[in-house]
């Protein structure tokens, strides 16, 4: 098997998306071609371990409850991820991929959870997305935006116009945190009457803005 090179590995609870508040495993890879310039993880641009792929799933399967996301970083970078993906999910185990959106998402196995986070003007990627990725989405996978600002909102607000009649995926909204006031978004969104579901960073509330937890 291939391998990976590796930021770090820990097991806490899913702090975002609609698997909030679930015991998960995380396997964090290094790199990131993106530069957000909210970025909460520049810490994995650089360093880790390389590991072998077979040894990473055989620790996820022995360390998990069952569930795992693989993160970064953006993994996708890494070509041998799509083949960590897919051991994941033949070993048994329930897998979510955090991802930029910025690299094609048709080769990421169809078991895999894929959560895309498309980037707002805000970002100073927003450049980066490729909309195509949306025609490979499936019901149990899920459209991310990381709000900084009303402009943000506004944006992603247009963006729902041509995305919720082709996706039947749910579309997630989230504050920056310690930037956009999670009150003001939830407002926004209730007074629009957004069919979105607005996400707070659990992690963030439970531990703060520190890393592997």
């Amino acid at each position: 098997m291939s391998r990976l090179k590796i930021k770090e590995r820990f097991y806490s609870l899913q702090g975002e998306t609609s698997l909030t508040g679930l015991p998960t495993y995380f396997i964090r890879l290094t790199g990131c071609p993106l530069r957000c310039t909210y970025c909460d993880s520049e810490y994995a641009f650089t360093g880790g371990e390389w590991e072998q792929v077979e040894d990473l799933i055989k620790d996820a399967k022995e360390q998990s409850s069952g569930l795992v996301c693989v993160t970064g970083g953006e993994p996708l970078a890494q070509p041998a991820c799509l083949e960590l993906l897919e051991g994941l999910c033949n070993a048994g185990l329930t897998v979510s991929l955090e991802t930029s959106g910025a690299y094609p998402v048709a080769g990421v196995d169809p078991r895999v959870i894929k959560i895309i986070d498309f980037k707002t003007p805000g970002s100073g990627e927003m450049h980066r997305n490729k909309w195509e990725n949306l025609d490979f989405l499936q019901p149990h996978d899920e459209v991310k935006f990381v709000l900084k600002d009303r402009a943000d909102y506004d944006w992603a607000r247009l963006q729902l116009e041509s995305i919720q009649p082709i996706c039947s995926t749910p579309i997630l909204f989230s504050p920056v945190y310690g930037e956009l006031d999670p009150r003001d978004l939830a407002d926004w969104i209730v007074k629009d009457k957004l069919n979105v579901r607005m996400q707070i960073q659990l992690h963030k509330i439970l531990w703060g803005d520190i890393p592997g937890v």
